[in-house]
């Protein structure tokens, strides 16, 4: 039961949003009538309903309302240069005028491609996809067909997109003793566990002992090499080059999921690391803010992918390497080297530290956790190292993370509901010790709440 005074805090949280989002609140219940729930991706949305957006400019969104939004979610990290960067939108407009999708190859694919794997030293050749869920699928699938093998092994809390070989475990079993057991998304056919294996993140042992076991049957070890939306974690020390050692011992190809990670280097988390995986999975950053994939990785195995082959693997799709997600993606990428990618880095840093001051001040348990520009916070002072760690975390502080949520959205600033914030190159020192900041603030306002829940 929930104190008078959290009770209060509650309601005139929920009041302030209320009244300063009511055209958004129209226009979901107009999209209601014609989407389920009003919006067409289940990570946008949250409770009562989310703000809808008509502009966005730089490290700023803009609402329906006219409210005005410190953008620290850049379409789930998808928009490393913000919103509308001119250097992006140049290419885009030159491109458009000469035809978006042609039905036939442009020169721009292979310039993309070109940018890519120089970038990635892993990656001899690359095929593109409309979405990192493609990408994620056919990496399996050539690892099914170069190895003649079909299970898979995932890591718990592992998201890799939604087809249904990666909608097993992409929330963590909280519940098992020892190994997670494989759990399927509702509507995933049962037969998917039979060839899914699950391991906790972070844990060489249990990889091993699966592996060992099973590797007569399994093709392929997929991982994202720091968990995204499984709680933004790093590898521990020695982890990355652990796994790489594993999947050669047991004759197995190695997959790294570097979707949201590409960000955090040059080449990749994987350069950072100094490991070289099988195969890569691509997207995000890579498409200029529009939908894109790629997999890319060892020639011997792209090559299965060649049309001139007869035991070939047919790989097509109507919008695949589109003229203008192409151009939109050398653009991005031509502005976003290392030095960049530094820059943001710190700035990543100081919003940590910033962050991770404001609860030692304030006195309420709280971490952050992830690396460089990624950048996520959980309300508890236990170490974090596998996704169940995160999820156990989050089950028991979601109704904080919630109202902090919404009261971050009342003072300007934007970040995934689940305790996520990812900077972006067009931000500044200024516009980091702004959000910690009104993070303080808010975090003195939802105190109430936070002393309830956190003392259960």
């Amino acid at each position: 039961m929930s104190s008078p005074k959290a009770e209060k805090t509650k309601q005139d949280v929920l009041q302030r949003y209320l009244a300063r989002t009511s055209t958004s609140r129209e226009l979901n219940e107009k999209a209601k009538k014609f989407i389920p729930g009003g919006d067409t991706r289940a990570l946008s949305f949250y409770r009562p309903y989310p703000f809808y957006a008509v502009e966005g400019k730089g490290c700023y969104l803009h609402d329906a309302d006219g409210n005005s939004y410190l953008d620290l979610l850049n379409n789930m990290t998808s928009l490393i240069h913000g919103h509308a960067h001119p250097h992006v939108v140049q290419a885009i407009h030159q491109q458009v005028a000469q035809g978006i999708c042609h039905g036939v190859p442009v020169e721009a694919q292979a310039k993309l491609a070109e940018h890519i794997c120089r970038r990635v030293a892993s990656v001899g050749t690359l095929r593109f996809t409309n979405t990192g869920s493609e990408a994620t699928l056919f990496c399996m699938r050539a690892a099914r067909a170069f190895t003649g093998k079909d299970a898979i092994l995932k890591l718990d809390g592992g998201y890799h997109g939604n087809h249904d070989f990666v909608q097993v475990n992409p929330s963590p079993d909280i519940h098992a003793q020892g190994l997670p057991r494989p759990q399927r998304t509702k509507g995933v056919p049962a037969c998917v566990e039979q060839e899914l294996f699950v391991v906790p993140f972070n844990d060489l042992e249990a990889a091993e002992q699966i592996l060992k076991a099973h590797q007569d049957r399994i093709a392929a070890i997929i991982m994202e090499p720091m968990l995204g939306a499984g709680g933004g974690l790093p590898p521990r020390e020695g982890y990355l080059k652990g796994m790489r050692e594993l999947a050669d011992r047991y004759g197995v190809l190695l997959i790294f999921d570097e979707i949201i990670s590409f960000r955090l280097h040059e080449g990749g988390l994987q350069t950072l690391a100094g490991v070289k995986p099988d195969l890569t999975a691509f997207g995000k950053i890579i498409g200029g803010g529009f939908p894109v994939g790629a997999f890319g990785g060892r020639k011997d195995i792209m090559d299965l992918f060649d049309p001139l082959r007869s035991d070939g693997i047919s790989h097509s799709g109507t919008f695949t390497g589109n003229a203008v997600t192409m151009v939109a993606g050398t653009a991005n990428l031509e502005i976003y080297g290392q030095q960049e990618v530094d820059r943001i880095g710190r700035l990543g840093d100081r919003l940590a530290a910033g962050l991770n001051q404001t609860f030692e001040t304030i006195g309420i348990p709280g971490q952050t956790r992830g690396l460089g520009s990624l950048i996520g916070i959980a309300f508890t002072d236990k170490p974090l190292t596998t996704s169940r760690d995160v999820v156990l975390a989050l089950a028991k502080t979601g109704e904080l993370l919630h109202f902090l949520h919404l009261e971050l959205l009342n003072r300007g600033i934007f970040f995934m509901g689940r305790g996520m914030f990812v900077v972006s190159t067009p931000m500044t020192e200024k516009d980091i010790d702004q959000a910690v900041r009104i993070f303080g603030e808010v975090l003195e306002v939802v105190k109430p709440i936070a002393e309830d829940v956190l003392a259960k």
